[in-house]
């Protein structure tokens, strides 16, 4: 963390732990925890929960937070998501350090306490078939039916039980449900399921176990042996806190600590989705390359693509801790990107529509080396050296034979402009191909007595970058965008599906781009200003032949007018 991020926001959760602290409770220990399940990667919206837990426990002086994986569910989870999240979480800038758990760790607990539960009277083994299940649990205005296992002695279901870890009996045949109340109106209270029979192998565990608990008994278990304080939940397990305490009240006598559940507002950002069953759904149907495509709001896609860990960090500072709908616009995280990287990011000149300039009165065999600022407002981050030459490359946006308008202050027919750190031009003559009337070449002239100054009466408003043609190099240039066209990418026609809305246009790849030759010595993850045109990251996959550099955001929010007007991007 660094002394320019934001101070310590308030919100509620704060408050708590502040009070907590205040009153004595806990002994004055604040004890968090980050309990991801490795079964995709992390999200923007896991980084939320991220800040807030590492947060909490860095604010205070006795704070510990853990990072805990929550890995009940071996079908779907592998060893690659956890080494993803273990590096998002360092990025970041969070360190566990020797607190790092698996709910694994505790099968052989779980396991005996689950035991516990039966030989209490608590739990019993249910032979319902997983339809016969949902038949019997009810509906939200009508109560569930006693399953015929219900009244079955501890002795009989502890039999079963025991049988169930012996592998007796196939998948699916018995489950382990906790004996609470059919006709409960929180449904997750009725008899919910505690222990499956699963025969797969453990990414941790091996083929030890052939049964597996269930996330609800397990996450509150591994909280209370952990010595969590303050295990902080997204609201979707606010209906879910009534079974985390009845679990832990009844195991009062074996656990000895009972953690304070709260709950807090999960985040929604628009043209975005961050379910982990769409988001695995693009990557299998390969509508992008991978979790890490810089297109897709992952934490590993958001590196890739160009964000700052400082950016992330401060987004969710901004957006705070509330119990509201936390529905956020994707320009405010954008922008939070484009206020870190204004103050870090090399500035350098690349040419995304090339156009090729001649300067007629430039000697053919001159290269002019001229030394510019990496940064214009910080000199500490040194200089680099541009080459000057007869023949250079300019974006064709910046040149049209008849001004628009008066505020059009780039490259007109007989006219100047200033070449950025350079130059002053004039433009001569305009060729064209004769057969397609296409502007293929501006002839130009230069004034050299202009190197980074006008002379004294002459006003020349209007800058442009270039790259010399002989000297710069050629890179691909990927101009990422939005993946979904719609803000709510849920929004579609009876029967269609999310994907309905995906942004055809997110992804514009550009072939033989010149860059300026400091740029081919960037470090992959190193991120630019290409000036005049946006923040670019060079890609991991980049090679010495062909550079590639991903657009991380534009210079502005070329996306806030189109919104305002209901319209869609071209």
């Amino acid at each position: 963390m660094t002394e320019n991020e934001p101070s310590k926001p308030i919100d509620f959760i704060r408050t708590i732990v502040a009070q907590d602290l205040a009153a004595g409770k806990w002994d004055g220990k604040v004890t968090t925890r980050f309990p991801p399940e490795p079964n995709g990667y992390l999200h923007i919206g896991h980084a939320k929960s991220i800040c807030l837990n590492f947060g909490i426990a860095l604010e205070n002086p006795t704070g510990v937070c853990h990072l805990r994986f929550d890995d009940t569910n071996p079908e779907k989870e592998e060893e690659e998501y956890i080494q993803a999240i273990l590096e998002d979480v360092k990025w970041l800038g969070f360190d566990w350090k020797e607190k790092l758990f698996y709910a694994s760790n505790y099968f052989d607990k779980l396991y005996e306490l689950a035991e516990v539960l039966i030989q209490q009277g608590d739990a019993y083994v249910c032979g319902l078939s997983a339809e016969e299940v949902r038949t019997y649990r009810g509906t939200l205005t009508e109560p569930g039916k006693n399953s015929p296992s219900r009244d079955q002695s501890p002795q009989v279901n502890l039999d079963l039980f025991r049988r169930m870890r012996a592998g007796e009996f196939p998948d699916g045949r018995y489950i382990l449900r906790a004996k609470i109340d059919m006709a409960s109106p929180n449904i997750n209270m009725r008899d919910p399921a505690l222990y499956r029979i699963r025969r797969a192998t453990h990414h941790q565990t091996g083929d030890k176990w052939c049964i597996y608990p269930i996330y609800d008994f397990t996450h509150g278990i591994s909280d209370a042996l952990e010595g969590i304080t303050h295990s902080l939940c997204t609201l979707e397990f606010e209906d879910h806190r009534p079974l985390y305490d009845w679990i832990l009240d009844r195991l009062e006598s074996q656990l000895k600590h009972h953690p304070q559940q709260i709950e807090f507002s999960r985040l929604a950002l628009d043209y975005t989705v961050v379910s982990k069953r769409k988001l695995i759904t693009l990557v299998n149907n390969q509508t992008v390359s991978g979790w890490d495509d810089p297109r897709m709001p992952t934490l590993s896609g958001l590196r890739r693509r160009g964000y700052t860990p400082e950016s992330i960090r401060h987004f969710c500072s901004r957006i705070g801790i509330t119990k509201s709908p936390n529905n956020v616009e994707i320009s405010f995280l954008e922008g939070c990107l484009r206020e870190d990287l204004e103050k870090k990011a090399k500035r350098a000149m690349a040419i995304l529509n090339p156009l090729k300039v001649v300067i007629e009165n430039y000697p053919e065999d001159q290269v002019e080396e001229i030394t510019a600022p990496n940064h214009p407002q910080d000199p500490d981050q040194g200089e680099r050296t541009l080459f000057m030459s007869r023949e250079i490359y300019i974006d064709r946006e910046d040149f049209m034979e008849v001004a628009p308008n008066k505020k059009f202050k780039r490259l007109v027919l007989g006219q100047e402009v200033r070449l950025r750190n350079s130059y002053v031009i004039r433009c001569e003559e305009v060729i064209r191909d004769p057969h397609s009337a296409e502007i293929t070449q501006l002839r130009c002239r230069y004034d050299e007595t202009t190197l980074n100054a006008n002379p004294e009466g002459r006003k020349v408003k209007g800058v442009i970058h270039w790259v010399s043609a002989s000297k710069g190099h050629k890179a691909e240039i990927r101009l990422y965008d939005r993946l979904f066209t719609k803000a709510n990418p849920d929004e579609v026609d009876e029967g269609g599906d999310f994907t309905d809305n995906l942004n055809p246009d997110s992804l514009k790849v550009l072939k033989g781009c010149p860059i300026e030759p400091s740029l081919s010595q960037a470090k992959p993850g190193e991120t630019f200003q290409f000036e005049r045109v946006g923040y670019f990251c060079k890609d991991p996959d980049s090679t010495e032949e062909n550079p590639i550099f991903n657009r991380a955001v534009t210079l502005r929010d070329s996306w806030a007018k189109i919104s305002s007007q209901g319209g869609r991007r071209r």
